[in-house]
């Protein structure tokens, strides 16, 4: 930094802070440290006592706070997003839409291992709603070398961004409840509107519900019969254990479909299935799903409301972090619940 007089310091980066003293009205900083001194400024300084200055050397190899953030804010942003002003050199990104944000881990990890960068995200594969902040950038020092930015650049840029949304597409889905009590009508069904409810947080309507019975035949053709009505999401209730009478993952494989995992490790909802016939995905939901609050159900879903294939390998490594604490006052998804896979 260097010392120089007022009256030439307009296009100047402050070091400090400035602070102001009007007697019975208000003490505080009237300049934040890397605020850029303009000519408006130079008579308020000089009422301040300030006749000289302490401010950063600044050149053409220089970018200032603000300007480096914004760079930062480039790496990041995408569409669904919007920026705030840069405010003492940090710039923030909301969205505007709801979807899942989908985050580069490594590039993201790239830059922050740049001296004096910080890029601070929410967690991958969060689910965001309008007006949800998505990330925070700034540099740590008030001016930084262009060198360094160029960096930043080489990693991400505004034609291949660190963060994407994957807006939630699925617009319809049918529910199939199996079990012969429920079919029979020995005991009520209340496990569809459970999921009927669980759907509509991410805009999917309920088409139809049809109670199969523990058919396994009745239940693979009514999956097929989903299917071909155009349902974007087919889900089946139940008769999901290893019980000789639970037939739901049989009849699933009896339809053709891939099935990309039966089982997964998280509590609740070990013994859910995933599998997509033709693109169109089917899930197997236990019973857990229709007591428990959050279960792997809420993790996965997410996804497949954004239209976003989920593979085997995604559903095992949620076992670090797949176990719910069940706390008192559930806080989904602000929790660590379902934070180390998918």
């Amino acid at each position: 930094m260097e010392l120089i007089k007022t009256t030439d310091a307009v296009g100047h980066v402050l070091c400090h802070d400035m602070t102001q003293i009007i007697p019975g009205v208000s003490k505080g900083a009237r300049f934040r440290k890397g605020h850029i001194v303009t000519e408006e400024d130079i008579p308020v300084l000089l009422s301040m006592g300030k006749e000289n200055l302490y401010v950063w050397k600044f050149d053409d190899t220089m970018l200032h706070e603000n300007d480096a953030a914004a760079i930062l804010a480039d790496a990041a942003e995408s569409e669904g997003m919007k920026r705030s002003e840069a405010k003492e050199g940090k710039i923030e990104l909301s969205s505007t839409v709801s979807g899942l944000l989908e985050i580069d881990k490594e590039r993201l990890l790239a830059i922050n291992s740049i001296p004096n960068m910080m890029m601070a995200t929410l967690p991958n594969f969060y689910p965001v709603n309008p007006g949800d902040r998505l990330c925070g950038t700034r540099i740590i020092p008030i001016v930084i070398e262009r060198a360094a930015m160029e960096k930043v650049k080489a990693i991400a840029s505004p034609s291949n961004p660190l963060l994407k949304i994957h807006p939630y597409k699925l617009k319809t889905a049918s529910i199939i409840v199996t079990g012969s009590e429920i079919k029979k009508g020995l005991v009520k069904d209340s496990f569809s509107s459970v999921v009927a409810a669980k759907l509509e947080e991410y805009g999917i309507k309920t088409v139809s519900i049809f109670l199969s019975g523990d058919d396994r035949k009745v239940i693979t053709e009514r999956i097929i019969e989903d299917k071909k009505a155009g349902a974007d999401l087919i889900l089946c209730t139940g008769g999901m254990s290893v019980d000789p009478d639970d037939k739901t993952p049989g009849a699933i494989a009896d339809t053709g479909a891939e099935v990309v995992t039966y089982g997964a490790p998280t509590l609740p909802g070990a013994m859910f299935l995933l599998a997509y016939l033709g693109g169109t995905p089917v899930v197997g939901l236990p019973g857990c799903v229709m007591f428990a609050r959050r279960t792997i159900f809420d993790l996965v879903l997410p996804h497949i409301a954004a239209g976003r294939k989920v593979s085997g390998d995604e559903i095992h490594k949620l076992g670090a972090g797949g176990l719910c604490q069940s706390c008192p006052e559930c806080h989904y998804p602000n929790c660590t619940f379902g934070k180390g896979g998918v």
